[in-house]
């Protein structure tokens, strides 16, 4: 399942509980039950304006049990952390989940009828990136909106490599191409170049038996 799929379900789940939930706050609330001649259970939450949401049997009920204070804190902790992992996972992909690509309907008038995972162009151009002999690791991401995508690379050489010949082997290669194929009139890339640590050659002193 993709991660707009994901939020998509996460999202409407959380909106129709909290809609549920409001309904009958609601309900209660505006006496809307006895308006309508309508006895709910015993168990409904609230039924008239004067009752509590939760009453005082049912907030001291299993106090005096001694699984009940590591429940009341772990599970809401659980939740909070389970929510602010939730945001923090979208709020570190910084860009767009796919790119969309321009159909010309008309000349001059082009719209975007086709989607492409941002996962897909990422994939693209780092395996032609990482096929340059100097660069070692290849790391890109997709930016920007979904119709006018960014790309940021981060690229690891090796030591003593040729760093401009490399930025525009990369411009006119892989980023090029990723262009050409998007059908985009422009696509920004932006580089960060880091180098290699060379490896320190370890001096073998010969053991004397």
């Amino acid at each position: 399942m993709s991660r707009r799929a994901v939020n998509r379900t996460i999202l409407a789940a959380v909106g129709l509980l909290l809609l549920v939930a409001g309904a009958l706050v609601l309900l209660g609330g505006l006496d809307v039950y006895r308006h309508l001649g309508v006895t709910p259970p015993h168990w409904w939450p609230l039924t008239s304006p004067d009752q509590p949401v939760l009453s005082t049997a049912g907030r001291t009920r299993w106090t005096d049990r001694a699984w009940w204070w590591p429940v009341a804190i772990l599970v809401p902790a659980a939740v909070v952390f389970g929510g602010l992992w939730w945001l923090f996972s979208q709020l570190r992909r910084g860009g767009p989940a796919g790119v969309d690509l321009p159909s010309p309907a008309a000349p001059g008038h082009p719209h975007f009828a086709l989607h492409v995972r941002s996962r897909a162009v990422e994939d693209a151009i780092e395996t032609e990136a990482i096929s340059f002999p100097e660069v070692e690791r290849v790391t890109v991401r997709v930016t920007g909106a979904a119709r006018r995508p960014e790309v940021r690379t981060v690229l690891r050489l090796a030591p003593g490599a040729d760093t401009g010949a490399l930025i525009d082997a990369f411009r006119a290669g892989p980023v090029e191409h990723a262009r050409r194929s998007l059908g985009l009139t422009a696509l920004p890339a932006e580089i960060r170049l880091r180098v290699a640590r060379p490896r320190k050659e370890r001096n073998r002193t010969p053991r004397v038996r």
